[in-house]
């Protein structure tokens, strides 16, 4: 799933607001790495002048966490994400090995 943020920031490509853009990239990982969550799955990355967020979540809650953080943080940056929910439940029927 993507989401693609309201807005760029303004002045990319000058050297001051690409040093914002990595500041609140590397905040952002501060929060996700030591808020509640402790989601070291989750990776945001600068390319091309946006923001990418991926990784691998254990559940719904934890994922809506995340993209508000990610909101919070990243406000008025092109943000584009890519988190997904961990399949947790039990197969329900069992796999055919040759």
């Amino acid at each position: 799933m993507s989401e693609t943020g309201a807005g760029r920031a303004h002045g990319v490509g000058h050297a001051p607001a690409a040093e914002n853009v990595e500041y609140r990239v590397a905040h952002l990982r501060d929060r996700l790495a030591t808020e509640e969550l402790g989601e070291l799955g989750v990776r945001a990355e600068v390319r091309a002048g946006s923001v990418v967020v991926t990784g691998t979540v254990p559940s719904t809650q934890c994922r809506e966490t995340v993209l508000r953080t990610v909101r919070e943080e990243l406000t008025g940056i092109s943000v584009h994400t890519d988190v997904v929910v961990a399949e947790t439940t039990s197969p329900d029927h069992a796999e055919d090995l040759p």
